[in-house]
């Protein structure tokens, strides 16, 4: 995760908010409530909420009895709730520890929740490692407990991948396969409202597994934008809607994806910049430098574009000028930047790319970008129309 200051947090929200829109890509995000920070925090967001925002503040305890009184007072309709699920932690975590001590201390947390007229939604952490004959009773047991109290405090469950160690086969023995746990959990009457999925990108599973619990009825995906989160990532909501996008989501109304290029200099602000070779919306994320690419971006540019990007995303197709670039880098960048369309046959061009094969011939090792080429390339277009 990141350090955040309260104004950092609630411009994040802001522009969440923004990108979601209409759309309902994104409806509930999550404030930790144990400094006075993060309470300002969740109120500031709550606020935005009531007022109209799209996405709605809950905040994040653990399973706790105590932990619960935190926000009995902050007026949230739904909470999450710590459960770690796997033996290594309801045997090492708790003193004494074990499975029924651990369902027992969750319960309790669970009817303290529900006495308050809040939601409860257990996390069930390191679930993919996690023994289902402790997950299901446990379920059972939280859902008995809520039955008094109504549909609207129906437990919400969320399988939590906490190590990535989780894979999107239906051939992969349990805990480990993804939607083989989703189904044992449908099995107990849940419906996709009431599951969530919550993934690590620890071994690089994290996409097909969002994927594969979205096919498997799971309604939502846990997540961050661009990649952050403990240690090697949360899931990139990015990619996953972008994906559902394509599988016919979201046809009324779509997420305003250009909104995020705005979060992506926010983070760099906050001294977390993406990294250059980020997927969608790093620096080079729709750079080529191969010339026989530049050629299939001249002649077709969706030969070497998963989708429009330009309009999806907000960001250009662009090439960089490397050694190996050739001529059609420069006929790409110059009916990019100039509306220019020249042969390849055109004496300007040569000329260009012969001041382009000098840079590289005195030992240049970096792309050279438009910014650099652009003072060349008007010099040498402006000598030829005199000439």
């Amino acid at each position: 995760g990141l350090p955040l200051t309260l104004e950092a947090s609630l411009d994040i929200y802001d522009l969440l908010c923004r990108f979601t829109g209409g759309s309902g890509a994104i409806r509930q995000a999550e404030f930790f409530v144990y400094r006075e920070a993060d309470r300002r925090a969740l109120a500031g967001a709550l606020e935005r909420w009531r007022s109209g925002a799209p996405i709605e503040p809950t905040p994040w305890i653990r399973a706790k009895r105590e932990d619960v009184g935190l926000i009995r007072r902050l007026g949230v309709r739904e909470t999450g709730m710590l459960a770690s699920a796997s033996d290594y932690h309801t045997f090492h975590k708790f003193r004494p520890g074990g499975r029924a001590r651990a369902a027992e201390s969750y319960l309790a947390a669970v009817a303290t929740a529900l006495e308050a007229g809040v939601r409860p939604r257990l996390h069930l952490e390191d679930a993919t490692r996690a023994p289902l004959e402790f997950l299901l009773p446990f379920a059972e047991a939280a859902l008995r407990l809520a039955e008094p109290y109504g549909a609207a405090l129906r437990p919400k469950f969320r399988v939590c991948d906490t190590m990535g160690l989780g894979l999107p086969y239906d051939d992969v023995d349990l805990p480990r396969s993804v939607p083989r746990l989703l189904r044992e959990l449908r099995g107990l009457g849940l419906q996709p409202e009431d599951l969530e999925f919550h993934p690590h990108n620890d071994l690089w599973m994290i996409l097909p597994n969002c994927l594969a619990a979205v096919r498997e009825g799971c309604g939502a995906i846990n997540g961050t934008c661009l990649g952050k989160g403990e240690r090697s990532g949360n899931a990139p909501l990015e990619a996953v809607l972008v994906h559902l996008l394509g599988m016919g989501y979201f046809a009324d109304e779509a997420p305003d994806f250009h909104v995020l290029n705005d979060l992506a200099e926010l983070y760099a602000k906050l001294g977390q910049p993406l990294p250059s070779s980020y997927p969608l919306y790093g620096r080079d994320a729709h750079r080529t430098r191969a010339g026989i690419h530049a050629d299939g971006l001249s002649k077709f540019w969706p030969m070497y574009a998963p989708f429009d990007v330009p309009r999806l995303l907000g960001r250009p197709l662009e090439v960089s000028l490397t050694r190996d670039s050739g001529l059609a880098g420069l006929v790409f960048l110059l009916e990019q930047h100039l509306g220019l369309t020249l042969a390849k046959d055109d004496p300007a061009l040569h000329a260009l790319q012969a001041w382009v094969n000098a840079q590289f011939g005195e030992g240049r090792m970096t792309g050279l970008e438009w910014e650099e080429l652009e003072p060349q390339a008007r010099k040498l277009l402006s000598a030829a129309e005199r000439g």
